[in-house]
C-alpha cells in the first residue's frame, strides 16, 4: 500500500486488493495506527454454506493489521507476519468488527528491543466482535521486525544473533 497517495490510509486499506472483495469499512484508524477498528461485513463473498463467515476471510483481515501498524511506527525496518493463531470461539453470523490497539508501552518495548538486538518479534492479541458486542474470534499475531534487506537466506544469521 503506497504512502505517496493523497488518499487517506483508511481509504487505501479499504481498496487494498486483498480486501476489496471482502468489502471492509474502516471505522477508526489513528494516524499512527495506534488504534484500528475495521468492519468486516457478512456478505455473499464471505458467507459459507452454513450461513456464517468463512474463517479465511477473518484470517486474511487479521494477518496484516499488526504488521502494517508496526511498519507505520518503524518504517526503517522490514515487517511481516511471522505467526498467526486464530481462535474461532463462535460462528460469525453478523458483520464483525476487528478491534486492534498498539499501545505506547508496546511501541517503547519494540523500540528498546530494536535498539538492543536490532530486531523484534512482538506478539499482539486482538479480537473480532459481532453486532451484539460478543467476542467471536480471538487472534494472536506475532510480527517480525528486521533490518531492511534481510532475506530468507540471511534470516537464519539474523536470528542467531
Amino acid at each position: 500500500m503506497s504512502e505517496t497517495s493523497t488518499e487517506t490510509a483508511a481509504h487505501r486499506l479499504e481498496i487494498f486488493t486483498p480486501f476489496r472483495l471482502l468489502g471492509i469499512k474502516v471505522l477508526e484508524l489513528d494516524d499512527n495506527w495506534g488504534k484500528a477498528r475495521i468492519l468486516l461485513p457478512l456478505n455473499k463473498n464471505n458467507r459459507n454454506p452454513g450461513g456464517s463467515m468463512f474463517g479465511g476471510s477473518i484470517a486474511s483481515l487479521a494477518d496484516p493489521i499488526p504488521a502494517l501498524a508496526c511498519h507505520r511506527r518503524f518504517p526503517l525496518y522490514a515487517v511481516w507476519t511471522r505467526e498467526l493463531h486464530v481462535d474461532f470461539r463462535a460462528p460469525g453470523l453478523t458483520d464483525l468488527e476487528l478491534r486492534f490497539e498498539l499501545t505506547d508501552a508496546e511501541v517503547n518495548e519494540i523500540a528498546d528491543e530494536l535498539t538492543k538486538r536490532g530486531r523484534s518479534t512482538p506478539v499482539f492479541e486482538f479480537g473480532f466482535y459481532d453486532r451484539d458486542d460478543n467476542l467471536v474470534v480471538w487472534v494472536r499475531n506475532r510480527v517480525a521486525l528486521r533490518p531492511q534487506g534481510v532475506t530468507t537466506r540471511t534470516l537464519g544469521a539474523v536470528q542467531r544473533r
